[in-house]
C-alpha cells in the first residue's frame, strides 16, 4: 500500500492496523539539537486515547509511545525518529460476522475492491481512525520544532463547535472552557447540552456527525507558495486526509459565498510601522501565503458508520444482507478529532517552516 507518507521537509510516515500488535510513525526532516522526551509525546497522545468518557469508545489503550531512534542524550539527531504505540485492547472477535460483508459508510468494499480480495476486517485495518494515533505522535515532534525555531512558538488550539444539529453559541467562545468538558467545546452551556443529546444517540445506536475548528496563532508572514504548494491546500489536504473528514473550509469558508467583495475583504491599515489587518475572512492566508494572522480551518466529520442499526449491505460473494456492527464505537468520532486536527495544522505548519527557511531564510 503506497502513499502513506505526508509532508516535504517534515514528513511523516504511518504504518499499524487497528488490531496488530502495534501501530506508529517515522517522522523525518526533524533539525537536530531539539530537546525531546517521550513524556512530551505523550501528553498530546493522552487527549486524543479512547475510553476517557461515555461519548467515545470504549476500547482501553493506553497509548503509551515509544521512541526507537532518532535520539541521542535527550536531542534530536536529525535522522527518522521512529515512534511506536502498542495496541493492547483489541477485540477481534467482535468483527469476525463482517469478515465477509462490506458495511455501508465503510471503506470494506473500496479496499477489498482496490487490493484484489485483501482486507484486513479487524476494525478496519488501516481505514480505521486508530491511525491517528500517529498523526498526534508526528504532531507532537511538529510542535517541537516549531517552537525551536519560532520566538515565542506556535499556539495551536483546537475546538469542537457543532454536534450534529447543535451548534455553540461563538459569542461565548471561551478557550480555557475546552480543558473542562469531554467534548472540546468553548462553550459551557452547549457542552452541557451537548451530554444529553449523545446521551440519547448512544442508547439507540446510532451516531452523529461534528464539526472542528482548529485555529494556529503566532504563524509569520510568509508561508506557503503559489501556486502548487499553497499553505491552504496543504492543510486542506490534511484535514481531508483524516479518517471520516468530508469538508474543509478555511476562514469564512462556505459562507463567503454569500458575502458580497466589501465584506469579504480584509482592510489593511499601518499600525505601529506594520500592516495591520482588520478583519480575518481569508483566516489568515492570502494567495496560499499565511498573513500573519491567525490560520483558521474548519473540518466536518461524517457520522460514525459502525452502528447497530440494521443497514443493507452485501457480501464478498455477492449476496445482499442486512449488516449491523457490533464492538466499540464512537456515537461521535469528531470529539476525538480535535486533537488529531490539531497535529495536522502542526504538521503542515512545520514542513511549510522548513521550505521557507530554505528558500528564503527566516
Amino acid at each position: 500500500m503506497s502513499f502513506n507518507t505526508f509532508g516535504h521537509l517534515f514528513r511523516f510516515t504511518s504504518w499499524g492496523e487497528s488490531h496488530g500488535p502495534a501501530l506508529g510513525c517515522v517522522v523525518d526532516g526533524t533539525p537536530p539539537g531539539i530537546a525531546l522526551e517521550a513524556a512530551e509525546i505523550q501528553h498530546w497522545l493522552d487527549r486524543r486515547k479512547p475510553g476517557q468518557s461515555r461519548f467515545v469508545t470504549q476500547r482501553r489503550e493506553p497509548d503509551a509511545v515509544e521512541i526507537l531512534s532518532g535520539l541521542f542524550e535527550g536531542k534530536t539527531t536529525g535522522t527518522p525518529i521512529s515512534l511506536m504505540i502498542r495496541n493492547e485492547d483489541q477485540r477481534s472477535k467482535d468483527y469476525g460476522k463482517i469478515a465477509g460483508q462490506f458495511r455501508p459508510g465503510h471503506a470494506d468494499y473500496t479496499y477489498w475492491a482496490k487490493y484484489q480480495g485483501i482486507r484486513d476486517y479487524r476494525g478496519g485495518g488501516r481505514s480505521s481512525a486508530r491511525e491517528t494515533a500517529a498523526r498526534v505522535a508526528a504532531g507532537a515532534v511538529a510542535r517541537k520544532v516549531l517552537d525551536h525555531i519560532i520566538s515565542g512558538g506556535v499556539e495551536i488550539k483546537g475546538a469542537l463547535i457543532q454536534v450534529g444539529t447543535e451548534k455553540i453559541d461563538r459569542a461565548q467562545w471561551d478557550w480555557a472552557e475546552i480543558e473542562r468538558n469531554p467534548f472540546w467545546s468553548p462553550d459551557a452551556k452547549t457542552a452541557a447540552r451537548w451530554e444529553d443529546y449523545l446521551d440519547g444517540v448512544r442508547k439507540t445506536g446510532s451516531s452523529v456527525g461534528a464539526v472542528v475548528e482548529v485555529v494556529a496563532r503566532n504563524v509569520p508572514v510568509g508561508l506557503g507558495a503559489p501556486l502548487y504548494g499553497k499553505l491552504d491546500a496543504d492543510l486542506a489536504s490534511a484535514m481531508m486526509s483524516i479518517n471520516a473528514v468530508k469538508g474543509v473550509e478555511i476562514g469564512a469558508g462556505f459562507e463567503a459565498a454569500a458575502l458580497t467583495g466589501e465584506d469579504n475583504a480584509d482592510e489593511m491599515r499601518m499600525q505601529g510601522g506594520k500592516v495591520a489587518f482588520l478583519g480575518n475572512k481569508a483566516g489568515g492566508i492570502l494567495g496560499g501565503i499565511s498573513t500573519g494572522q491567525d490560520i483558521v480551518v474548519r473540518f466536518a466529520v461524517k457520522p460514525t458508520s459502525s452502528i447497530n442499526t440494521p443497514r443493507k449491505g452485501v457480501t464478498t460473494t455477492g449476496d445482499d444482507v442486512d449488516v449491523v456492527t457490533t464492538g466499540r464505537h464512537d456515537p461521535c468520532v469528531g470529539i476525538r478529532a480535535v486533537p488529531v486536527g490539531e497535529a495536522m495544522m502542526a504538521i503542515v505548519l512545520a514542513d511549510h517552516l522548513l521550505r521557507h527557511r530554505g528558500q528564503i531564510g527566516l
